[in-house]
């Protein structure tokens, strides 16, 4: 039987810009998509500002140090009611580590803060080819079939 490789869930903060740059690495790998996630990424300052603010989450697995997997979710004060809604804006695992629950050990990580700042719910928006995508988010939550619209703001 093989031995589990350690996995460490963590939610990053304002001290930890250089874990965040190695999950935009990650993210860009997994994704197919590196100059999106690098060529043009924000200084240290604003990123700082980022972790340190309070409606950005970002949530890494490490295994050593290097990291595996990685969270980013924005929470929505809403206006309607005394409440607020977290939107998983991206997750990813590399490739190597796929299949070993880090994608649920992420969010359930992020369930946690959602817990912690008395959120309503978490959403996330799978693109229907993504099948593990649309498999993972099927088992966790309960699946609307919505339209999505990107509005150019020029």
């Amino acid at each position: 039987m093989q031995t589990p490789i350690p996995v460490e869930i963590r939610r990053l903060g304002s001290a930890d810009v250089s874990l965040l740059r190695d999950m935009l690495a990650m993210m860009g790998e997994a994704f197919d998509e590196r100059d999106t996630y690098t060529a043009a990424q924000p200084d240290d300052a604003y990123l700082r500002r980022l972790l340190g603010g309070s409606h950005f989450i970002a949530i890494v697995a490490t295994v050593g140090t290097r990291v595996v997997g990685g969270l980013a979710a924005y929470e929505l004060q809403k206006f309607e009611q005394a409440r607020s809604e977290i939107y998983i804006y991206g997750l990813a695992v590399h490739a190597g580590h796929r299949r070993a629950g880090i994608a649920t050990m992420l969010i359930d990580r992020l369930r946690g803060v959602a817990r912690e700042r008395g959120a309503w719910v978490i959403y996330v928006q799978a693109d229907p080819p993504d099948a593990p995508a649309v498999a993972l988010y099927t088992k966790l939550g309960v699946r609307e079939d919505v339209l999505h619209f990107d509005i150019d703001v020029t």
